[in-house]
């Protein structure tokens, strides 16, 4: 008796927590015209990575698509607590394919497993280059041969574009954006975005992209959560 009833309990407290949150939605767009991206000529000199690639490459600062949404756009609530680390989170893969880590822009929470592949017939070598080492995020270099097994990597300290390199391939790079709390997103090819499960409050937002809200200057915006809410952001062109 004594369990059933800690069950219930327990299913009541989670009921009440949901009941309590909500989703924040949106949409960010581009406003203005975009500088055109560059050719990458590096990688289709290279001997092998240029074979795997017989259209042209250019860099992708800015991936815009219907109604001008913006994509690879990083948003979170800005000091927000709670639900732990991401150590027991299920893991964001991070792929090399045709030369270049993809995605570009992604987001996990502190501890939690970033798996990195290796779907290229060359070697890569993944060096994951971060800003907060006195905070305990550790720079760390390790070859990945083609079919070798997968790499796993962990951050303890928040961090927003922590760069990961490649020091075979210099034009290769993503940037993981490393959170304390799960309440956080990245804007899909058509700028949409959601923040699932926030608690009832009101919030800031930070939002930041690598050309149109870097890091010393994100957009910021506030917001009250009382169910599921919309919220909107326009990024100019720089």
């Amino acid at each position: 008796m004594k369990i059933a009833i800690s069950v219930l309990v327990t299913v009541g407290v989670a009921l009440m927590q949901n009941a309590n949150a909500g989703d924040i939605s949106g949409t960010v767009t581009l406003k203005g015209t975009p500088p055109p991206e560059q050719p990458n000529t590096m990688i289709k000199a290279d001997a092998t990575c240029g074979k795997l690639h017989p259209e042209p490459v250019t860099t992708h600062f800015y991936v815009v698509g219907e109604n001008k949404g913006l994509g690879d756009v990083f948003i979170m609530l800005k000091g927000a607590t709670g639900k732990g680390d991401g150590a027991s989170a299920p893991p964001v893969v991070l792929d090399q394919k045709g030369c270049e880590y993809k995605p570009y822009i992604f987001a996990v929470q502190t501890n939690q497993k970033i798996v990195v592949k290796n779907s290229d017939p060359v070697m890569h070598n993944v060096h994951p280059v971060p800003a907060q080492t006195a905070a305990g995020n550790k720079e760390v270099n390790q070859a990945q041969m083609q079919g070798a097994p997968d790499l796993t990597f962990s951050f303890p300290a928040p961090e927003v574009f922590l760069k990961f390199t490649c020091n075979v391939h210099p034009w290769m790079f993503a940037y993981a954006c490393v959170v304390g709390h799960p309440y956080f997103a990245v804007t899909d090819k058509d700028g949409k975005y959601t923040i699932k499960n926030v608690p009832d409050g009101k919030y800031t937002i930070e939002v930041y992209h690598r050309k149109a809200a870097p890091l010393s200057a994100p957009m910021t915006g506030e917001v009250s959560v009382s169910g599921n809410v919309t919220k909107d952001f326009t990024l100019e062109a720089k």
